[in-house]
C-alpha cells in the first residue's frame, strides 16, 4: 500500500526522537499493560508479565507510585516502557528499563538512557556511578548501554539466581565523569 502525504516522510530516527521520561500515573494504565503483558518484554526482567489489569493497578498503586525514580518511557508523551534507578549507596546506584516491544531497535532506549544520565547525576550531586547488570544472553540490551555511553565492566559468574537459574550477568556502569551527551 502506498502512502501519501503532503509532508516529507520522517525517517524512523526523526519519527522516535521526542524521547521524554516523566512519572507513571494510573491513568497510565493501558499503555502499561501493551508492554507488561508481553512475555518479549519480560524474559529478561525479574517479573512476569502480567496476567490482568487489577494486577497491573495494584503495582502501579503499591510500588511504581511510590518509588522515588520510577519513570515512563514516553514517546510524544505517551508511555511505551519504563525506566528505573534505585540509589543503592551514597555514591552509586542501579538503573534497569523495559520497552514494548514493537519499538525495539529505533534507539529509544539509548536515547532516555543518555536523558536518564543527564537527570540523575544532576538531582544527585554526590552520585557518582550508576550500574546496569544485564543477562549475559540479552545481547540487546548490552548493545543499548553500549550506545548510552556505558563501561561494559565483565561478566559476574552465577551472580544471580533468574526465573530458577543460576545465571552469568554482565556488569555496566556510567559515571558522573563520562561524557554524556
Amino acid at each position: 500500500m502506498e502512502k501519501h502525504s503532503s509532508k516529507p516522510a520522517e525517517s524512523d530516527d526523526e519519527e522516535f526522537s521526542d524521547i521524554s521520561l516523566r512519572p507513571y500515573d494510573i491513568s497510565d494504565i493501558d499503555d502499561f499493560m501493551v508492554w507488561g503483558t508481553d512475555e518479549n518484554v519480560t524474559k529478561f526482567c525479574s517479573w512476569e508479565p502480567y496476567r490482568s489489569k487489577e494486577e497491573a493497578l495494584d503495582y502501579i498503586n503499591s510500588t511504581v507510585l511510590s518509588h522515588p525514580w520510577f519513570r515512563a518511557i514516553c514517546l510524544k508523551n505517551r508511555p511505551i516502557g519504563y525506566m528505573l534507578f534505585t540509589k543503592n549507596d551514597c555514591n552509586k546506584g542501579e538503573v534497569g528499563y523495559g520497552l514494548a516491544s514493537k519499538y525495539w531497535g529505533k534507539g529509544i532506549v539509548t536515547r532516555a538512557l543518555k536523558l536518564m544520565g543527564k537527570i540523575i547525576f544532576s538531582d544527585f550531586p554526590e552520585l557518582e556511578r550508576v550500574e546496569a547488570l544485564v543477562d549475559v544472553e540479552n545481547v540487546g540490551s548490552q548493545r543499548v548501554l553500549e550506545k548510552a555511553g556505558f563501561t561494559r565492566e565483565g561478566v559476574l559468574r552465577k551472580y544471580y539466581v533468574f526465573k530458577g537459574r543460576s545465571r552469568d550477568w554482565v556488569m555496566f556502569s556510567l559515571l558522573s565523569t563520562d561524557h554524556v551527551q
